[in-house]
């Protein structure tokens, strides 16, 4: 009759589901999972199993006891408690592991120290002699887990950790553990690619160990089968007999498996970390099986045109490996190399900074969160498909100094008197970001914002190229600019963030680009903001309009102020700061209030008496005609408008006359409202808005970073005329 035993197998944080099911498949019965492993019952025979085929697994325990102990008295006769005898012999070497966790023993070498005792002290009772310790390659691994005061003592039938697979004698910078590696492949869906006979290719497999253990698994290869030490080799209760049939199944199990093995390949730019690769696969058994090459990243695409199947790569994120500085150019030529040769596969990457993976220009379909070591990392799953993709944010490339015209030169020396002209004033007014260039030089049609906050950010925009200007010319000078811009500044090419700007139509001034959703703190005026440089076409700050926040500021004490069209809420801010008595901000966005919510909160302004208010601000006005009334108001509309949430269109210039006298409903006598656009071809129709003094206050609102451009915006100061 068969002997059920109690296991338990170990395994890293959030991996536990991929053991459970795995354990399963093996003919595990009442697997309960929990933290840390997987507990289960079964045969000896199926003890073994796990340990030769466990693609996630650390450890496979067999639990001998479990015990209170919350002294170590009480852990001493708890380990005594056990005949060591059926274990080992006197002249059989051992090793404690001990772990312990919220207990009154708090010192887990010294409760190993105790059960060393225990067990050294039950043989020179009973034998006369004792087993001797060793802490490298013990013949029999003995584990004890104090959690609670509760110890649980169980060998260690692995004897040392599973992922270790005896084919990786030297490796490169940050590897990646073996049964890591598996758990990415399980998750990115390796099984059922390999077994639908689709194609592997890690384009940065430093020592080759992603390659390997795809191919492992698509040849249905026993990962332990190459090791040679085993924990339970040394214990009295080793059934050698059915470990070697299970020895011998997993054999031809790996001769019928390689036969159908689907093409596995790994590259790699440094030479070193080929060679190892090489060496490993050749301990692996994989030589003549897996290709493994020198090859740069973009350099790295499918044999054909018709090849489908999964890439997965673990690029270095910074904690280990890798300058910061150059992290977001890798992370970005692997998105361009996936993108370009790579459409209809599958990729999986494996990152510890998840806003390197946004330099990729894909956007995941989902992740898994996984641990290499102490690094919580994230598993990020694309579909290499057109509509997955994401518009780069950063430009293109940029083209290299011994490449730029003399016009780049020009450009770089236009950059510096431009710093030149404004440092000074930028240092007096305490101005954070600004407009440091604006199509000054007609072949570079550029507008190139600088936003500085713990770091330093560049804002470009290329002004759209008209149809009489080759686009080729027009790109190469692009690609000057994207690479002097960041050089003059001094900033890393991951902190600049490209668009290009065309008239806009509708609500495209607000429409998302991506969905990131990475802010950056900034300042302007003593005040803080948050910035976003990717999601949309515009940042959250619309830079132009930096002296009407400020004038609205320094009017704004004891007042009642309404902010219509409030868009992230920096106006509000400069007039809660500046002393208003209340503040009202309306706009229809939500995401938009939730973002001026915050820029409140980053500047201490909280409490009823700043009110933010979802709606459609023309249905408001409205509603709000008789009601309420303000002391200042500003009234700042979107040029065209379009939501499903709104009930009609909004144009500037056919509906100011309407929204104008609607606001001016709700102001307080004495009181003031701006009106401001960005509307280059607006006409004010001052005739139809009788009863109210206009007074144009465009220039006295136009920043000296905006001088060149004195067209930016109209703004006037209107009240209501006196009788």
């Amino acid at each position: 009759m068969t002997t059920t035993h109690q296991f338990f197998a170990t395994t890293g944080k959030h991996l536990e589901p991929l053991l459970a099911d795995e354990v399963r498949r093996l003919g595990a019965s009442n697997v309960r999972e929990t933290h840390g492993g997987v507990g289960f019952g079964g045969s000896l025979d199926l003890a073994y199993r796990i340990c030769l085929w466990s693609r996630v697994g650390n450890r496979v325990l067999l639990v001998l006891g479990r015990f209170p102990a919350d002294n170590p008295e009480a852990l001493y006769q708890a380990a005594r408690g056990i005949d060591w005898g059926e274990h080992l012999e006197t002249n059989t070497t051992f090793a404690i592991d001990c772990h312990v966790s919220h207990s009154h023993i708090t010192h887990s070498q010294f409760a190993a120290l105790r059960l060393k005792d225990a067990i050294v002290d039950q043989f020179r009772d009973r034998f006369g002699e004792r087993p001797s310790v060793d802490l490298l390659q013990p013949g029999l691994r003995v584990n004890g887990y104090l959690h609670r005061d509760q110890v649980t003592l169980s060998l260690d039938l692995s004897g040392d950790s599973l992922h270790r697979r005896a084919y990786r004698q030297e490796g490169v910078a940050a590897p990646l553990k073996e049964n890591l590696a598996a758990a990415c492949l399980i998750r990115a869906g390796w099984p059922e690619i390999a077994h639908a006979g689709g194609a592997f290719l890690d384009p940065m497999c430093g020592s080759g160990t992603l390659p390997i253990e795809a191919a492992l698994m698509a040849g249905d290869v026993a990962p332990g089968l190459r090791r040679s030490y085993w924990g339970f080799l040394g214990w009295r209760g080793h059934d050698a007999g059915v470990w070697r049939l299970l020895i011998e199944e997993a054999e031809e199990r790996r001769e019928r498996g390689l036969q159908r093995l689907p093409e596995v390949r790994g590259y790699d730019a440094d030479p070193t970390a080929v060679r190892i690769a090489r060496a490993n696969l050749d301990r692996a058994g994989l030589q003549g099986r897996v290709r493994i090459e020198r090859r740069e990243l973009r350099e790295c695409g499918p044999q054909g045109p018709e090849q489908r199947g999964l890439v997965v790569v673990n690029p270095p994120y910074g904690e280990r490996i890798g300058s910061e500085s150059d992290l977001p150019l890798l992370y970005r030529t692997l998105g361009d190399t996936l993108r370009a040769q790579f459409q209809g596969w599958r990729a999986s990457v494996l990152t510890g900074n998840p806003d390197l993976g946004k330099r990729m220009g894909l956007r995941a379909q989902r992740f898994h969160s996984l641990f290499n070591g102490p690094i919580e990392c994230r598993l990020l799953h694309f579909e290499v498909e057109p509509n997955w993709f994401v518009t780069d944010h950063h430009g293109p490339r940029p083209l290299a100094v011994g490449d730029r015209s003399p016009g780049a030169a020009m450009l770089g020396n236009r950059l510096r008197k431009n710093l030149r002209h404004l440092s000074r004033w930028l240092k007096k007014e305490r101005i954070g970001c600004y407009r440091l260039y604006d199509a000054d030089m007609t072949e570079y049609a550029l507008a190139v914002d600088v936003y500085e906050g713990e770091q330093r950010w560049l804002h470009l925009q290329e002004y759209a190229a008209p149809p009489s200007i080759d686009p080729r010319a027009a790109r190469l000078r692009l690609r000057e600019a994207i690479g002097v811009v960041p050089d003059i500044l001094g900033v890393p090419e991951g902190n600049l963030f490209f668009k290009v700007r065309s008239r806009q139509k509708g609500t495209a001034q607000y429409e998302r680009l991506a969905d990131h959703r990475c802010f950056h703190e900034v300042g302007e005026g003593g005040y803080r903001f948050w910035v976003n440089f990717e999601d949309y076409l515009d940042t959250g700050l619309f830079l132009d309009h930096r002296s009407t926040r400020a004038l609205l500021g320094g009017w704004a004490a004891g007042k009642r102020f309404l902010n219509l069209f409030a868009y992230t809420g920096t106006a509000t801010v400069y007039a809660a700061k500046g002393g208003a008595l209340a503040t009202t901000s309306v706009d229809l966005s939500r995401t938009y209030l939730q973002w001026a919510q915050r820029n409140l909160d980053l500047n201490g302004i909280g409490g009823q008496r700043h009110e933010l208010i979802q709606a459609d601000c023309l249905q408001w006005l409205d509603q709000t005609a008789g009601r309420r009334q303000f002391d200042l108001i500003l009234l700042d509309p979107p040029s065209f408008s379009t939501s499903k949430s709104m009930h009609t269109t909004l144009d500037v210039q056919r509906d100011h006359v309407a929204l104008i006298g609607a606001a001016v409903k709700l102001l307080a006598p004495g009181g003031r409202l701006v009106f401001s656009t960005n509307l280059r071809q607006f006409r004010m129709d001052t005739d139809v808005l009788g009863g109210l003094d206009f007074k144009d206050i465009s220039r006295l609102t136009l920043p000296k970073d905006f001088e060149r451009n004195p067209r930016i915006h109209h703004c006037w100061e209107i009240q209501r005329k006196l009788p």
